[in-house]
């Protein structure tokens, strides 16, 4: 298949999954019946539109010389991974299959944007196990921390709607706040583990391949911080019960900066001083 004729494939998919999540969300939808046939197609579009990213994500990372992991495939990549993890929970606790409408144009903007910019930053030294290792940890570590950011974010709006009363279809589905807040707090867990992980490995994969440790740059910085603001949220909560608002905004400061750490770092080496 073209890579023009599987990048507008994958951007129709979650074009259309857009669409169906925002007539559900419509508050003139709001009291109405599920429309069964909508559910149908759903379930079946949402994993065809997965296998096409994954499809289009192959393409644009895997290059001759190693991987390309510029900005856009980069952010492509976690993308894919946090609607994958959706798509997995929502076969295993149905209940959150209504998040996966909320990930649809998410997805499609990831896909535009890897369509816009394809910059180029190959990485030549992949067939270092330990930077197998290492790579694919901090990826799922990353895709988990963009979990629970929307986890956090959709406690918010779910707190707001219970004051008002009345609750959109998106949210009716969603499990009550206290399971959702305790199913933040695994999410976390998992992904600060996976996240120690990936700092560990990093320091031994700098060491093997440049033969020294990890030096402190704009990336390492913002990495650390993010890694102390999840572990402080974590021991804030297992043993001081912080828990709410509270959760909410550590978990929104830790995430912005991991962002800074990894995709600030790229946009400028790669979109401002075009290295």
């Amino acid at each position: 298949m073209p890579d023009s004729l599987l990048y507008f494939s994958t951007a129709v998919g979650w074009l259309a999954l857009s669409f169906l999540a925002w007539r559900a969300a419509r508050p003139a939808l709001a009291g109405g019946p599920a429309h069964g046939t909508e559910v149908r197609v759903e379930s079946v579009l949402f994993p065809v539109a997965l296998v096409l990213h994954a499809m289009l994500i192959y393409r644009g990372v895997v290059v001759a010389e190693g991987l390309n992991l510029g900005l856009a495939n980069a952010v492509s990549l976690m993308v894919w991974l946090t609607a994958l993890i959706y798509w997995l929970a929502g076969l295993a606790y149905p209940n959150l299959s209504g998040m996966q409408g909320l990930m649809a144009p998410i997805a499609l903007a990831a896909v535009l944007l890897q369509f816009a910019l394809p910059a180029r930053h190959v990485v030549t030294y992949t067939a270092e196990p330990l930077f197998t290792l290492h790579f694919g940890i901090a990826m799922l570590a990353y895709a988990l921390f963009i979990v629970a950011t929307i986890h956090a974010l959709l406690m918010l709006a779910l707190e707001k709607w219970l004051h008002r009363g009345v609750l959109p279809p998106f949210l009716r589905s969603l499990p009550a706040l206290l399971e959702m807040e305790a199913l933040l707090f695994r999410i976390l867990l998992a992904a600060f583990v996976l996240l120690t992980l990936t700092v560990v490995s990093g320091v031994f994969f700098s060491e093997q391949l440049f033969g020294k440790a990890l030096t402190i740059t704009h990336k390492t910085l913002f990495g650390i911080l993010s890694w102390c603001i999840f572990g402080a949220l974590l021991a804030g909560h297992y043993f001081r019960g912080w828990r709410g608002k509270t959760a909410v905004r550590w978990t929104l400061a830790g995430f912005t900066a991991l962002l800074l750490a990894y995709i600030g770092s790229k946009v400028v080496l790669e979109l401002i001083l075009k290295r």
